[in-house]
């Protein structure tokens, strides 16, 4: 009896560890999808640029009016910049020059894994820099949602950008594997953690302190606007909070009452864009 005891607890021991490297492959796989032109009533045209990522990264460039600031849209991880037309639309329409793009390892980007913001911070840097080399001389704005906003809170050495919206970021990658494990198996898968934080080395080269933005955001002297969903439980309210009291000011936060880990804009389309667009307004329009 004792023997199978033994042989039954060792199986079930097989079987998560199984289960937990399935799921790493399955985070980290590349999120392919064909995104094409962009909508011919919003302008513009498709570009590529280099990441030292090792990605070439593909994306779409609006015009905007002169002087009025350009802003970056980054989206979250397994998303494309097709996440964010919504946010292009009316920024656009304000007057703003846009750059969208996938990630490396996204949408139409080159890319072998998802890194959960590491060579991805280095695609935020490299979309910075074309940002300003396409619209010389205005004053850079990115808008990063989830992973978008954690790769370029990641980036080292700090992107120069004027401002930065941030979107429902984690603060550490292990309160982000923690909290995903616990709403998917319950409060008891806790223990497993520490078996996908620890595949980070083997699978992408980095470990779980590459991985902190709580520990980065606090050297970006740029403004900050974050925005969080109260019942966010992707990343909670309460490490939203956390990772705004470790940003230098100047620095806002909105909590958007009633929102989980979702799309923002479209759940409160019309206050996000007066809040959004009073804050590029103040520190990007010259």
């Amino acid at each position: 009896m004792r023997r199978k005891l033994i042989l039954g607890g060792g199986g079930v021991v097989a079987a998560a560890l199984v289960a937990v490297w399935l799921a790493g492959s399955v985070l980290t796989a590349p999120a392919r999808s064909v995104v094409g032109d962009p909508p011919a009533e919003i302008g513009g045209r498709g570009v590529a640029f280099q990441s030292e990522s090792g990605a070439t990264l593909r994306g779409w460039l609006l015009p905007g009016e002169r002087g009025a600031g350009a802003i970056i849209l980054m989206h979250g991880i397994r998303g494309s910049r097709a996440q964010m037309l919504s946010r292009a639309r009316f920024l656009r329409a304000a007057g703003y020059g846009v750059l969208l793009f996938d990630f490396q390892a996204h949408g139409e980007s080159a890319g072998e894994q998802i890194t959960a913001g590491y060579l991805e911070s280095r695609d935020a840097r490299a979309a910075v820099g074309f940002a300003r080399a396409s619209f010389p001389g205005e004053r850079i704005g990115v808008l990063g949602v989830s992973m978008g906003g954690a790769a370029v809170l990641l980036a080292s050495p700090p992107a120069d950008a004027e401002a930065l919206v941030l979107e429902m970021v984690y603060p550490t990658v292990e309160q982000a594997i923690d909290n995903r494990l616990t709403m998917r198996l319950g409060g008891w898968a806790g223990v497993l953690s520490p078996l996908l934080t620890a595949q980070l080395k083997l699978r992408l080269g980095v470990g779980a302190d590459d991985l902190r933005p709580v520990e980065r955001v606090g050297r970006i002297a740029a403004p900050k606007l974050f925005i969080a969903g109260a019942e966010d439980r992707h990343t909670t309210l309460a490490e939203s909070k956390s990772l705004f009291d470790a940003a230098a000011a100047p620095k806002e936060f909105w909590a958007v009452a009633g929102a989980r880990h979702e799309d923002l804009h479209a759940l409160r389309p019309r206050e996000y864009e007066q809040r959004v667009l009073a804050f590029f307004a103040r520190h990007l329009k010259r």
